[in-house]
């Protein structure tokens, strides 16, 4: 066995891990396309020179069964025997599925580049409401916490008054006088 080999039950154990990657109804017996590219860059099979992304498509589209769109462990074992000699070329069949073996075994799905949170000063900065002034301030309470429509509208008032009017409530007295 060539260094760097890895056993077929790990190699299954990576094979579930990147069936279930990004979808949250995979049982982990099935592996769907966009999977199947994934394990082969992390696993780095793809090369760039001998293992391209155009040939793991072709290969799994070779491999998967006519109306399928995902493959199961047993047609990703032949996918890897098609790909072993073109990864590793020079070495026998036997050696080069060993060797693409080692590269899978015990990998899991890598999240680089995935977007992360941006925690930058300026959200901070714009969220702190304490630094909030004029009518801004108005619709926190002294926790920051926002105070919902009672600080957000103007609520109207429907007295049937004018705002200026002194003399609210007066008016039952002068029509009584008259």
């Amino acid at each position: 066995m060539a260094e760097g080999s890895g056993t077929v039950a790990e190699v299954e154990t990576s094979f579930k891990k990147f069936a279930v990657h990004g979808d949250t109804k995979a049982t982990g017996k099935e592996m769907n396309g966009k999977n199947f590219v994934k394990l082969c860059k992390d696993c780095r099979i793809i090369d760039g020179k001998n293992v391209t992304a155009t040939d793991v498509d072709i290969v799994f589209s070779k491999v998967k069964a006519k109306t399928a769109r995902v493959i199961t462990f047993e047609q990703f074992s032949q996918a890897l025997v098609e790909l072993a000699p073109k990864r590793f070329k020079g070495k026998s069949q036997e050696e080069a599925l060993q060797q693409l073996y080692g590269l899978i075994a015990g990998k899991e799905p890598a999240n680089a580049g995935v977007t992360k949170v941006a925690k930058a000063a300026a959200v901070d900065r714009l969220t702190d409401t304490s630094k909030f002034t004029g009518s801004h301030k108005e619709r926190f309470d002294e926790t920051g916490k926002g105070k919902g429509k009672i600080g957000r509208e103007e609520v109207p008032d429907a007295s049937g008054y004018v705002g200026a009017y002194k003399g609210q409530g007066s008016y039952d007295d002068k029509v009584k006088e008259a």
